[in-house]
């Protein structure tokens, strides 16, 4: 596994990623549906040129198996394909963003608790909660931050 920072965002590095986030949006959020899924895509690609800090997890053979986003000490993203998942992926991206970029704070899902219970595992506490995303849309959010 390696990890490097994405300077370069050109489009086979934002299309690679944009794979990897649809396998793991649909593997872990499963309160979206397939058409909400498709509209949030179309953010996407912007979102990644537009992180100060697009991290990414390669595997043995130099493809990306997972990434992150930070921003001001905050985690803004991270997504580890399906197929990777379990593997410790996120784990090491996150130790990474926490020692490389000070990650102090993030935002997740209410209604994803198995990325809830990650981040608790790794050391964060619920601080405060929205009844809607930053979109506007009723998905309640979990502000985290580290103990």
């Amino acid at each position: 596994m390696k990890i490097i920072e994405i300077t370069e965002r050109n489009s086979a590095w934002i299309e690679k990623l944009l794979d990897i986030w649809e396998t793991s949006v649909k593997a872990t959020h499963s309160f979206l549906s397939g058409g909400e899924i498709e509209a949030i895509k179309q953010y996407v690609p912007q979102a990644l040129k537009e992180i100060p800090h697009l991290v990414v997890a390669e595997d043995e053979t130099g493809e990306p198996v997972g990434f992150m986003g930070v921003a001001d000490q905050m985690l803004e993203m991270l997504f580890v394909s399906a197929k990777e998942r379990g593997k410790g992926i996120g784990k090491q991206l996150l130790e990474h963003g926490m020692d490389k970029y000070s990650v102090k704070k993030l935002a997740v899902n209410e209604q994803n608790p198995l990325a809830k219970g990650f981040y608790e595992h790794m050391g964060f506490a619920v601080y405060q909660r929205t009844d809607f995303d930053e979109q506007g849309n009723a998905y309640p959010l979990l502000y985290m931050k580290r103990n």
